[in-house]
């Protein structure tokens, strides 16, 4: 599994961002039982970017906390028996040349919302980093939040990796 983390801000956490993201990562893929080993890139921006970001591919304009980008599609959430095929594209186009691996997809971050987040909520910014790095795996691993019996399967999987590397609500 390769994670790429990038910087395209200056703004950086007093702890080894890196370092959260990919063991939240590792830990939601084994929670998930993701059967393949796959690349995943995360981006870590300010308000301004992902704004601009969020208005380019959602039309929403304002900034927000995290961005998902998944390159696949599954039959349901967690279900990773099979990749819905999409028509413009082949199966190769899901793995990359270079690596071999399956390409998962993109998250962007805002380091600003971060910051703000963990203020609001009474918790440490590396809770928060880490909350939306799960937050983020599940959407590429198919779940969402559109509905309420969505979110709150999505809301369990998403504690249980935090749980699982003890990151809590300090």
């Amino acid at each position: 599994m390769i994670t790429s983390v990038n910087y395209d801000t200056d703004l950086r956490l007093d702890f080894p961002a890196d370092e959260v993201i990919r063991q939240v990562v590792e830990t939601a893929a084994a929670q998930e039982s993701f059967p393949v080993q796959f690349e995943l890139s995360v981006t870590l921006t300010d308000n301004d970017r992902i704004w601009q970001i969020n208005r380019q591919y959602r039309g929403v304009d304002r900034p927000t906390d995290v961005l998902s980008f998944p390159a696949l599609q599954f039959p349901s959430a967690g279900d990773f028996s099979r990749v819905i095929s999409d028509k413009e594209r082949s199966p190769e186009d899901f793995i990359d040349p270079e690596t071999g691996l399956l390409i998962l997809g993109d998250i962007v971050i805002s380091l600003e919302k971060v910051e703000e987040q963990a203020e609001e909520y009474g918790h440490s910014r590396k809770r928060e980093l880490a909350f939306l790095t799960a937050h983020s795996m599940m959407h590429l691993f198919g779940y969402d939040h559109m509905e309420d019996a969505e979110r709150e399967v999505m809301e369990k999987h998403q504690e249980a990796v935090l749980e699982k590397l003890g990151i809590t609500r300090d």
